[in-house]
């Protein structure tokens, strides 16, 4: 009798078994990655679009009064001086600042770089119009440089520094993150709150230089910049570094991903829309400048003391 029950359970519990693997097998996985690219890319919020004048320079009158100014550096760096008229804000606290604009958004930082990362979360958030002030406050008035104290030359003679040709890109499976929604907008909504609470995330051209494989380095050079001005060894070139030119994969996700350009304007911008994507991203702290700002072989976006100006502020 025992038997015969033991073979009746065992008629029924197999199809249920078979059935249930099946539809695990069969069960699609929502991947909130690539609705996220998805929709980026059909709403014309590619990285392209993104870095398309996400600068401007100070004006030479300091007339910016077309601009609702948003000025992202501490209480204390504020009060020592600030352009006439500007919102002092946390970057975690952008988007609720922006939304009282009743202007094109212009963000100010110490050096250009935190700024250009907040700009990349503004235009991803409805204020494509949103620009960064070139060089910061630093570039506005030379009692505010804190540009000149950071730049330097540290990979001059360095043996991680050299003139080689890049290595050529692999292709990788792109980052995963999960989602609350399952809608493009939502999910891009979640992405950014998530970014800017998590701040600024930088990492110092020191560190790169003397551990270059801690790290996916991807330096923003166009080619002849890439192998004139000499890299990081082991630095890839990317560039351009688009979604819908499939370019993305070719970064490493199990890697932090550390992008330098000249300035670590740019770099601060596409780190930024890394980490919406889903990229452990990091931005190198003021770029070619603190690498090798005595070199020769290039001029434009270099800083120097010229830089800076003596527009007003106030205090």
């Amino acid at each position: 009798m025992k038997k015969l029950t033991f073979f009746f359970i065992a008629l029924f519990l197999i199809p249920t078994l078979f059935l249930t693997s099946c539809k695990k097998e069969n069960e699609e996985v929502f991947d909130a990655q690539a609705t996220l690219t998805e929709y980026l890319v059909a709403q014309d919020l590619d990285l392209n679009k993104i870095l398309d004048g996400f600068v401007m320079a100070a004006p030479a009158d300091g007339n910016v009064s077309a601009k609702y100014v948003i000025d992202l550096r501490s209480a204390a760096d504020y009060a020592a001086g600030h352009i006439a008229g500007s919102h002092r804000v946390d970057l975690a606290n952008i988007l609720t600042e922006a939304a009282l604009a009743d202007k094109d958004i212009l963000v100010v930082c110490k050096t250009g770089q935190t700024a250009t990362y907040a700009t990349t979360l503004l235009r991803l958030s409805g204020f494509p119009s949103a620009k960064a002030l070139k060089w910061g406050m630093s570039g506005w008035n030379t009692a505010l440089d804190a540009w000149t104290p950071n730049v330097g030359s540290i990979a001059d003679g360095h043996a991680n520094w050299t003139s080689t040709a890049a290595p050529t890109p692999l292709t990788f499976e792109t980052p995963d993150f999960t989602s609350a929604s399952t809608n493009g907008a939502e999910i891009l909504k979640e992405r950014v709150a998530s970014v800017l609470a998590g701040g600024f995330i930088s990492v110092t051209a020191t560190d790169v230089l003397n551990n270059p494989s801690n790290y996916f380095i991807n330096n923003y050079f166009g080619e002849a910049d890439y192998l004139a001005f000499g890299h990081i060894n082991g630095a890839y070139r990317i560039n351009p570094l688009l979604i819908s030119g499939n370019q993305v994969k070719f970064l490493d996700p199990s890697k932090r991903i550390v992008t330098y350009c000249y300035t670590g304007q740019t770099s601060a911008a596409i780190t930024a829309y890394l980490r919406v994507i889903g990229y452990d991203a990091a931005s190198m702290l003021f770029g070619m400048n603190k690498l090798f700002n005595s070199s020769s072989a290039w001029t434009a976006n270099k800083w120097t003391s010229t830089n800076s100006l003596s527009l007003p502020i106030e205090q």
